[in-house]
C-alpha cells in the first residue's frame, strides 16, 4: 500500500465521506442500470413508489444497487425503516426489531420495514427465528444477498419472500456513472477533473460490473491526480487504483466457474480450460477438487476415446497431494491440456447408465449355472460351471458363449462413439484402435 498511496492520497480520501456515499441516488430516477427493475412502469419501481412492497430478497453482485434500493425504499414508505446487517446481528437484535414493531403497530399502526443486508449470512435458527415476523406480516423484509439465495436461505423463508435479481451493470451505465462523478459537485465536480480516454476504459471494462468499485478507484486515482498537481487522470493512475482488486468467487461463482471449466474442456477449448483453471486457482479454489473433477471427466467425456486421459487426470490428482500448491498448478495444467485436446466419447457414461436401468427396472440378476463358482466341495452337486468353455483354450482366445442371464442376453449397453480408439472391435480382435486428434 505504502508504494502506491502516500500519507497525503490518504489523508485526502479521510476527509470526506467515499465518492459512493457521496453520489448514492436520491431519487428512482437517479439509479443507473437495473432498468428492467426500475424503469417506468417496471415491477419493483411500481411496488416501491406504490409502498406496497411485501417481503423481498435483492440478489446481485457487489455495487449492483442492493442497498441503494432499501435506502430509496426508506424514504418512499410510511412504514418504520429498521436497517440490520447480519454481520453483526443475531436473533437478539430480530426480537428488539420485532418488539418495537409490535408496539408500533399498536400505538399508532404503522407498519415496520426490515432490511437486512448480507442476509446469506443469517444461520438457519437465525432465519427460523426470524419467519414467524415475516409469516404473520409484523416485519416486512428487505434482504439483500451476494449469495445464491437458493443455496443460502431457507426454503420457507424464501417461499415468502419475492426475488429480485440484480444483473452487474454494463460498459455503458459504468461510463454513465463516472461521467457524473466528474460533473456532480457533490462527486468531484468542483475539483475539475479530466479522465483520459484510456483510463476511462480501464476503469469501465475492468470494474466487473460493479458501480461501487468503480467509483471508489475514480476517487483515489482522481487523490492521486491532485496530491500530483495535476488535473488529467491517466491511466496509470487508474492502474493504481484497480490493481487491489480481489476475485469475487463465493458459492455461486465456485459452482458456476466449475461448471464452465468442465463444459470448456468438454467442448476440446484448451484455451477456456486453462482461464477457468486460472480463475479457480487464482480466486483459492481447493485445488484437489478440481483434480476430481478432472479424473470424473477423464472416464465420462474422454472415456475409451483415449484411455491415457484417465491415467494423466490421475497423476495430476496424485501430483497434487504429493507435490502441493503452487508446483502442482503446472500438473493440473497439463491434464487440462491433454483432456482438452483428446478425442472425446461419453460411450462409457452411456454404457453404464444404460445397465443400471436394466437392473434397477428389475431384469432378473440370477447368475447362469455355467458361471456360478465351482470351486468349492459340493458345487459339482449342484451343476455349478457345468458348459463352461474356457476363452484361452482356443486358439483366437474367445469362444461364443453367454455371460448374461436369458432375459438381458439381447440388450445392448456399450455403443463405440466411433471417436479415437473408441471404436467397434469384433470378438477377438487384438488391435485397440489409434487415438487421434479431435
Amino acid at each position: 500500500m505504502a508504494d502506491l498511496f502516500s500519507s497525503a492520497v490518504e489523508e485526502r480520501l479521510a476527509r470526506r465521506a467515499p465518492l459512493a456515499a457521496r453520489l448514492r441516488p436520491r431519487t428512482l430516477d437517479e439509479v443507473v442500470g437495473q432498468a428492467a427493475l426500475l424503469g417506468p412502469g417496471r415491477p419493483l419501481r411500481a411496488l416501491i413508489e406504490g409502498d406496497r412492497l411485501s417481503s423481498v430478497v435483492l440478489y446481485g453482485p457487489p455495487g449492483t444497487g442492493k442497498t441503494t434500493i432499501a435506502r430509496l425504499v426508506a424514504g418512499a414508505t410510511d412504514k418504520a425503516f429498521e436497517p440490520l446487517s447480519a454481520v453483526n446481528a443475531g436473533v437478539k437484535e430480530v426480537r428488539e426489531v420485532a418488539a418495537r414493531a409490535k408496539s408500533r403497530l399498536g400505538e399508532h399502526g404503522q407498519g415496520t420495514i426490515l432490511f437486512l443486508d448480507e442476509v446469506h449470512r443469517f444461520s438457519k435458527t437465525q432465519q427460523d427465528a426470524l419467519l414467524p415476523h415475516v409469516e404473520d406480516g409484523l416485519l416486512v423484509l428487505i434482504g439483500a444477498t451476494t449469495e445464491n439465495p437458493f443455496f443460502s436461505l431457507t426454503g420457507p423463508l424464501l417461499s415468502r419472500s419475492t426475488l429480485f435479481r440484480l444483473e452487474p451493470l454494463d460498459a455503458a451505465a459504468l461510463d454513465e456513472l463516472v461521467a457524473r462523478a466528474l460533473e456532480d459537485p457533490r462527486g468531484l465536480g468542483d475539483d475539475h477533473l479530466k479522465l483520459d480516454d484510456d483510463a476511462r476504459t480501464h476503469l469501465v471494462t475492468r470494474a466487473d460490473g460493479d458501480a461501487r468499485h468503480v467509483l471508489t478507484s475514480l476517487d483515489v486515482a482522481a487523490a492521486l491526480a491532485v496530491e500530483d498537481g495535476r488535473h488529467d487522470i491517466t491511466l496509470a493512475d487508474t492502474e493504481a487504483a484497480m490493481a487491489l482488486r480481489a476475485l469475487r468467487y463465493g458459492d455461486d461463482e465456485h459452482y458456476d466457474v466449475l461448471s464452465a471449466f468442465i463444459k470448456s474442456i468438454r467442448g476440446s477449448d484448451p484455451d477456456a480450460g486453462l482461464y477457468w483453471l486460472a480463475h479457480m486457482l487464482e480466486a483459492g479454489e481447493d485445488a484437489r477438487l478440481v483434480a476430481r473433477r478432472l479424473v470424473i471427466l477423464a472416464s465420462e467425456d474422454v472415456g475409451l476415446a483415449d484411455p491415457q486421459g484417465l491415467l494423466v487426470a490421475d497423476a495430476a490428482a496424485r501430483a497434487v497431494e504429493y507435490v502441493g500448491l503452487p508446483e502442482a498448478r503446472l500438473s493440473l495444467a497439463q491434464a487440462v491440456l491433454y483432456l482438452a485436446r483428446a478425442p472425446k466419447s461419453n460411450s462409457v457414461l452411456t454404457a453404464l447408465e444404460a445397465a443400471t436401468h436394466d437392473i434397477r427396472d428389475g431384469v432378473p440378476a440370477r447368475v447362469p449355472v455355467h458361471l456360478r463358482d465351482a470351486s468349492y466341495p459340493g458345487a459339482a452337486h449342484l451343476g455349478h460351471g457345468d458348459g463352461y468353455q474356457y476363452p484361452h483354450a482356443d486358439p483366437t482366445g474367445w469362444v461364443e458363449q453367454a455371460y448374461r442371464p436369458p432375459e438381458a442376453e439381447d440388450h445392448r449397453y456399450y455403443r463405440a462413439s466411433g471417436h479415437g480408439a473408441d471404436v467397434e472391435r469384433p470378438p477377438g480382435d487384438d488391435d485397440p484402435g489409434q487415438g487421434q486428434e479431435p
